[in-house]
């Protein structure tokens, strides 16, 4: 018998002597027992009485009946010999090609070693159906076997079936497991049980998984209070209700992680055959575990077929879930026992989530979507997080890309084509509205909403407005193309024509081309010259900026140019020269380049345009720069500031703060190509400064790389090293040529 197995007769011995108000001494000379046996078994140190030296005990502390039989019932415990209520090599199959999971395992281990100091532990295990958690919980018992010489035990406790077992029962199976017997149990009576389950896990090492709980009132009576056990909890269900327990959420494996696991099913030779076939179906497993392992075994079993033949299965979308099901077993059925658990708002609000184009939705789409007030659907996305079928972070909700099929077949089976019809065109409608608001935050003569505009969001300030276009960008994006498709020309040019000189904040996002060339289109059909002037002036900026197609930017620009003397329109005009003559800069056609800025300039003037004039103002010092006059260009340049200086508030602020990002990068390169390092350098520093005031990753990466360009050349290389990492850290929101750049010259630094 281990110091362990005393502990829970030894502590109640303790506690009944001081309530008694007897000391060691005196409680030996009333029962005969010695005080130093006494002192032993009060610290765990002997072996556990028999009955004859406990019914001693309790004659001298004077108890009654109820608690002699306590102390008794303590002793028997403490007796039984020690018993593994589940031998962990006997544990379900499944768990011998477990991948993955290292840092949750550490986790796991680190808790194991704080119950082994007698702290109990109690770890709550989430994540929606499919993910492995059972198996994570399986295995981590295995692993942690020996730090628990008193017994494994799994409890499966049917969270899911209808009517899944009560506390009571599974409370009287761990009693019977740990070995107590049955005239205790009948003694102590329902009543009696938590009491003895208490002190039966007091005394024990030992770890006890409770698999696919319900709710906390399943499982909140059967997490012990003191001793060194650990509880694992595994449940589709946060369990957000419990106290004093550590949370560990699972999700779905890495890409490499997922093909390991099916490289373990199928074999290396077979996986081996076709790795990039493999990739692809583990894509679309979305890296579930189960559906990977589904997977695998169709493979297994399936020998004449080919990982290709899979992957290509699995890419026609309505069938996908379907082909998940190898024998019973099924992915559908693991999302099925989630869904029929949920309220109806929730199981609607779950099925028009389909609808949503982007990865992840926000409560106000979900608010757009079924018509509820604001606070009862997030409310409801709550509960859809709560049981695991809804994933959050922050603010955004998502749907794991196999529950979004599943919930796409239940809007199909259980709701009428026309209302999700009327679903998806609402939500629609308000993302073209929200997005035409937002915009217009950074549009000459427009700014801040209306006060008769009644939003769902927060657009109060340039950077709401911002945040929200970014955050939103792939649904107002497919609500665009929506409209497009629909032939809703009008609404395409306004979107379009509101985010113009928003996409100067956001130059890198990839879809203006996009967006330009399809308000082009709709200006055609319109049939108005100035509307297809101004967004083929604007696709010719997207083809020139954001893809480097010199000479396509220039064949669009003449046909704005051509629209727009059809429509008398000067500054359409203007632009079309203007974007003309940057594009031929950028081909190093200098000379050319010049006449179509002159004309720009005075037709620009003439239109009284102000954007318009410091737009080539700046095109013009720039071509200077290009052309390597970079004293000429420099004076341009402070020709420009001091233009900004005196036309203050009749300069949009994001344009102002946008051309004066520019102009002082501009300022940096020439002031670096004549080998004026610290004027340079002062120069770059302040294009930096205003590029994150106006929270614009794109300029800042371009002043960023400058920056460090100069600050290399002048022999600073550790200020240089620092500018390329803050341009590599900006990520995918920079100007990509810069980023790489920045990597590239951080590799050579590192080399020497």
């Amino acid at each position: 018998m281990t110091e362990e197995n005393g502990v829970g007769f030894g502590a109640l011995l303790r506690q009944l002597r001081l309530e008694a108000s007897l000391t060691i001494e005196a409680l030996a000379e009333a029962s005969g027992v010695s005080g130093r046996g006494i002192g032993d078994l009060e610290r765990g140190r002997r072996a556990t009485p028999q009955r004859g030296t406990v019914a001693a005990l309790a004659n001298g502390l004077n108890l009654r009946e109820a608690e002699r039989e306590r102390l008794l019932a303590a002793a028997r415990i403490g007796r039984n010999p020690r018993q593994s209520p589940a031998d962990v090599r006997a544990f379900p199959r499944g768990i011998d090609d477990f991948v993955g999971r290292e840092q949750e395992l550490a986790q796991l281990t680190g808790l194991a070693g704080q119950a082994a100091l007698g702290r109990s532990q109690v770890v709550a295990v989430s994540g929606p159906p499919g993910t492995g958690k059972t198996t994570l919980a399986l295995h981590a018992a295995r692993e942690l076997a020996d730090r628990f010489p008193d017994g494994q035990l799994v409890l499966d406790l049917r969270g899911m079936d209808d009517e899944p077992p009560l506390p009571a029962e599974l409370m009287l199976r761990v009693l019977k497991a740990v070995g107590v017997a049955d005239r205790d149990l009948a003694k102590a009576g329902s009543q009696g049980h938590p009491e003895l389950y208490r002190q039966a896990l007091s005394g024990r090492r030992c770890l006890i998984v409770l698999d696919n709980a319900r709710d906390e009132a399943q499982v909140r009576p059967l997490l012990p209070s003191a001793g060194g056990a650990m509880v694992l909890i595994t449940s589709r269900r946060m369990l957000t209700g419990l106290e004093d327990v550590e949370r560990l959420p699972i999700g779905e494996l890495s890409p490499s992680e997922a093909a390991v696991f099916l490289t373990g099913v199928i074999g290396k030779d077979r996986a081996g055959t076709d790795p990039d076939a493999l990739s692809e179906v583990a894509l679309r497993c979305a890296y579930l575990p189960l559906a990977l392992r589904v997977a695998g075994n169709w493979l297994a079993t399936h020998t004449g077929w080919t990982v290709r033949r899979l992957a290509d299965r699995l890419a026609l979308q309505e069938r996908r879930l379907d082909t998940l099901a190898a024998g019973d077993v099924r992915v559908s059925a693991a999302f099925d026992l989630s869904y029929r658990q949920l309220t109806p708002d929730a199981a609607r609000l779950f099925r028009f989530l389909a609808l949503v184009d982007g990865p992840d939705a926000s409560v106000a789409i979900g608010a757009q979507l079924t018509g509820q007030e604001y606070f009862d659907v997030e409310d409801t996305l709550e509960e859809l997080v709560e049981t695991g079928l809804l994933g959050s972070d922050r603010d955004r909700y998502r749907l794991h890309d196999l529950l979004k099929l599943y919930a796409r077949g239940r809007l199909e089976a259980e709701d009428s084509e026309a209302s999700a019809e009327a679903a998806r065109g609402a939500l629609h409608r308000w993302l073209l509205e929200t997005a035409v608001v937002a915009g217009r935050w950074f549009e000459p003569d427009y700014g801040a909403p209306p006060a008769t505009w009644q939003g769902t969001v927060d657009l109060s300030t340039a950077d709401h407005a911002r945040q929200w276009l970014r955050t939103e960008s792939i649904n107002w994006l497919a609500a665009f193309r929506s409209a497009a498709h629909e032939q809703d020309h009008a609404g395409v040019v306004e979107l379009a024509e509101a985010l113009h000189w928003f996409s100067d904040q956001w130059i890198f996002w990839g879809h203006w081309p996009e967006v330009s060339a399809t308000a082009a289109a709709s200006a055609q059909a319109l049939g108005d010259p100035l509307l297809e002037a101004t967004h083929l002036n604007l696709h010719a900026w997207a083809l020139l900026i954001c893809e480097g197609r010199h000479h396509a930017s220039m064949e669009r620009s003449a046909q704005a140019l051509e629209a727009a003397r059809r429509a008398g329109d000067l500054a359409q005009q203007a632009w079309a020269h203007s974007y003309t003559a940057w594009a031929l800069s950028h081909l190093g056609e200098y000379s050319a380049a010049a006449p179509h800025n002159r004309e720009a300039a005075e037709l620009f003037e003439a239109a009284g345009d102000m954007h318009g004039t410091l737009h080539a103002m700046c095109s013009h010092a720039d071509t200077l720069l290009r052309a390597g006059r970079h004293e000429e260009s420099i004076a341009e340049h402070l020709r420009t500031l001091a233009f900004l200086d005196q036309a203050g508030d009749s300069i949009e602020p994001h344009s102002a703060a946008f051309n004066r990002t520019n102009v002082q990068t501009s300022i940096g390169q020439a002031q670096t190509r004549l080998q004026n390092w610290t004027k340079a350098a002062d120069h770059l520093r302040i294009a930096v400064d205003l590029a994150r005031a106006s929270a614009n990753p794109g300029l800042e990466s371009r002043a960023l790389i400058h920056l460090a360009e100069a600050l290399h050349a002048g022999g600073h290389l550790e200020q240089a090293r620092e500018s390329y990492v803050q341009c590599v850290g900006l990520g995918e929101s920079g100007n990509p040529e810069h980023v790489v750049t920045a990597r590239e010259r951080l590799a050579e630094l590192d080399h020497g």
